[in-house]
């Protein structure tokens, strides 16, 4: 994606199903937990680098001792900053006692994070929100340990308003307006609530206040508990989170937004924002990584059980697209499947608008996560250039001789390395003019390949969101080669509404297609559509939810997807480059053959999985229109 984007958080759960002797004994170090978080975090990288953060748990520690960990960063390169820390914690101990580091038990007794339970999360912060405050995870203290509460998730919640709002009502006093605060006292209370009820009860059964913590530690219905407290939640979300006892859980929204995966073996459970990544930390098979089910809830018992709870009933599966367009990692074997059958559905467009010029025309990719639809692509094309060879040789007939056949048969599709980016140019120069040239020299070239006002120049992107790294950057850099003219190709359709559960696309005035369709109803005199929607957006401001029509969706009715994609294509062309610039984009329909079992197209078509879904685009509408640069939810 050449645009800037952030999006979905990334994190891990990790228990220890053995006490720390066995992992000293098979593995040399009581650190095996600790050094598999610190892998499966890096592997998730892509999922955060604005902050990241984690807490460690040790199980049945005596009073006095302290049982719960937690290190956070929001500084340049977070991982490493948290682990750093955390091991200049563990080098100091071990600078003062060498030898009793190697001891499990004195390490549990005596060393930070030498702990069964680990929560560690990746976070990316939207909306200017970069304060340590809101680094993952967060926590909820209390005496009791069943009462303490850490929480991290990869969420956004379109209902925050609400849920706050009741918990007022409940007599609480959150500390601040947003998801996280809201999630975690949201389950606060009912977690408070329950250990509340089982005190009750082991009282009125003569049990003594020390017996009653051991029995809520070993009773607590955590399903219960997350029943109670999603049931008003409206978003996408995977959360995660610990009780100070030793119970966990991962909880996953009933629509299966969000992704989860986890893997079970006699001495660890893991559970992570993606598949690959577990499968490469713990060196297991696709098979033996599974998926959590929408609507439920992996729980961890303190003594090691574990099951899969339904906690919501599930809807129609509406798993975002996006994650396997570009925000997962490409080396899962499906994802990295889908992301070349979305390059080879673009083949056959592309070769008609090169009407089949193979001779003229150069295939490349821009930027390096291109790589994989920019394969499919060229598979595409390849298996297209094949028949249209045997084509031209059955029309040969009566004429066909080797020169002719030799002659077709030598045509190939033109393929190049094009762009390589050189380096991360900084814009600490404060005038736009400069900082623009600045831009412009994010990527190198390769001069030679392209032949002078001959050559069309094929280039495929991820996806094309705001644009203005095109226009900006892009298009320049490859008008540097002289091409006659150059085609952006978009494994993903036009991005048209904003995203309300993860992903940093929440203002739809940064869309290029929708500034697209804006413009064409002003050009064709069809403001009365502008006008017309952003009344029906106030009349449903005060509606609820589950009444809220997208009427978002009159914009881009008068238009076919060709005439947006024109439009685009005529905005972000610099003016003061040579080549004719064309953008194609993929269709909803081959999205969704290339990528089946995950439909969620709400940011293409405008159709939300949640009812909050709807009021965002509206607000987000109304803001467009009413000039606010703001969140609209």
């Amino acid at each position: 994606m050449s645009d800037q984007i952030k999006h979905e958080c990334g994190f891990v759960l990790i228990r220890l199903r053995k006490p720390l002797e066995y992992y000293k004994e098979k593995y040399g170090t009581w650190m095996y937990g600790l050094n598999k978080l610190y892998l499966l975090m890096e592997k998730q990288h892509n999922r955060g680098q604005d902050g990241a953060g984690v807490a460690s748990l040790k199980i049945d520690q005596p009073s006095g001792s302290r049982y719960l960990n937690r290190r956070r960063s929001n500084k340049a390169n977070p991982i490493a900053d948290v682990f750093a820390g955390l091991n200049d914690q563990i080098e100091k101990v071990e600078g003062i006692t060498p030898e009793l580091m190697k001891d499990p038990i004195w390490a549990k007794d005596n060393v930070p994070f030498a702990g069964e339970l680990y929560l560690g999360h990746l976070r990316y912060g939207t909306f200017g929100r970069h304060s340590i405050d809101y680094v993952h995870p967060v926590m909820r203290e209390n005496n009791w340990r069943s009462r303490n509460l850490v929480v991290a998730g990869n969420f956004n919640l379109t209902n925050v308003d609400e849920i706050f709002r009741n918990l007022q009502e409940l007599g609480q006093h959150p500390k601040d307006f947003t998801d996280t605060v809201t999630i975690l006292e949201n389950v606060g209370h009912f977690l408070d609530e329950e250990n509340q009820f089982l005190f009750r009860q082991y009282k009125n059964e003569g049990l003594s206040n020390q017996e009653i913590s051991s029995k809520i530690e070993e009773n607590l219905d955590v399903k219960k508990i997350l029943e109670r407290s999603s049931r008003r939640w409206d978003g996408g979300y995977v959360i995660s989170g610990m009780m100070g006892h030793g119970d966990a859980f991962v909880a996953r929204d009933p629509w299966g937004i969000r992704p989860a995966s986890y893997y079970i073996d006699d001495e660890i459970i893991v559970v992570a924002s993606e598949r690959p990544v577990i499968q490469t930390a713990l060196n297991v098979g696709i098979r033996e990584v599974k998926e959590l089910k929408p609507g439920h809830a992996l729980i961890l018992k303190k003594n090691g059980d574990v099951s899969e709870e339904l906690i919501r009933v599930p809807q129609e599966r509406r798993s975002c697209s996006f994650e396997r367009i570009y925000f997962s990692r490409g080396s899962d074997k499906y994802i990295y499947q889908e992301r070349k059958e979305l390059g080879r559905l673009l083949a056959k467009t592309l070769l008609e608008k090169v009407d089949y010029n193979l001779k003229d025309t150069v295939f490349s990719y821009i930027p390096n996560t291109a790589e994989t639809s920019f394969y499919g692509m060229m598979d595409g094309v390849r298996d297209l250039t094949t028949q249209w060879k045997l084509d031209r040789i059955m029309e040969l007939k009566n004429e066909m001789d080797r020169e002719h056949i030799d002659e077709i048969l030598k045509v190939q599709p033109r393929m190049e390395k094009i762009a390589i980016k050189d380096a991360k140019m900084r814009t600490f120069i404060a005038d736009d003019a400069s900082r623009d040239d600045l831009v412009a020299h994010v990527y190198d070239v390769t001069y030679g390949v392209v032949k002078n006002q001959e050559d069309t120049l094929v280039v495929i992107d991820d996806s094309i969101v705001r644009g203005t790294t095109l226009k900006k950057s892009i298009l320049r850099i490859l008008d540097r080669l002289h091409p006659k003219k150059i085609i952006i190709v978009s494994s993903a359709p036009q991005i048209r509404y904003p995203d309300c559960y993860g992903i940093d696309m929440a203002k739809l005035g940064d869309f290029c297609a929708f500034s697209a369709a804006i413009e064409l109803l002003k050009e064709r005199g069809m403001q009365n559509i502008i006008d017309d929607v952003y009344a029906r957006c106030k009349e449903q401001q005060n509606l609820p939810k589950e009444e809220v029509v997208n009427y978002v969706r009159e914009i881009y009715k008068p238009f076919t997807v060709e005439e947006v994609s024109d439009k685009i294509a005529e905005m972000l062309t610099p003016e003061d480059i040579d080549a004719e610039v064309e953008v194609v984009y993929q269709t909803v329909e081959n999205l969704h053959k290339a990528c089946p079992n995950d439909n969620g197209d709400w940011y293409f078509t405008g159709k939300y999985p949640t009812a909050g879904g709807n009021k965002v685009v509206n607000n987000s509408f109304i803001n467009f229109i009413e000039g606010r640069n703001t969140r609209a939810y």
